[in-house]
């Protein structure tokens, strides 16, 4: 007897584009093989799958490689941060500081 497949998707946005895919994998496959077989590597060529953080439902998964794919799973693969958001906090309050003190 042959195991059904198991659905899931696959979401990654860029600032210009955003892909939602839905693809099948077996039983047993890991988050990152079921990366590798989605086929979003082909839309986003410059996208590195195997180094990547992903998370399902927006829980970053520790191990990719070992965490098994279950039905309907959402992979989210989320881009680096261009900026660390409490440093980017600290200069906006800081200049907000500035400007009261001055008087603006």
């Amino acid at each position: 007897m042959v195991e059904p497949l198991i659905e899931y998707e696959v979401v990654y946005a860029e600032p210009e584009r955003q892909v939602l895919l839905k693809a099948r994998v077996a039983h047993g496959t890991s988050v990152r093989a079921a990366l590798r077989e989605s086929g979003v590597a082909a839309q986003f060529p410059k996208l590195d799958l195997e180094h990547c953080q992903v998370g399902i439902f927006g829980k970053v998964v520790a191990d990719p490689q070992a965490r098994l794919i279950e039905e309907g799973d959402r992979i989210e693969i989320y881009r680096p941060l261009l900026a660390d958001p409490k440093e980017v906090r600290r200069l906006r309050a800081a200049k907000a500081a500035q400007a009261k003190a001055m008087g603006l």
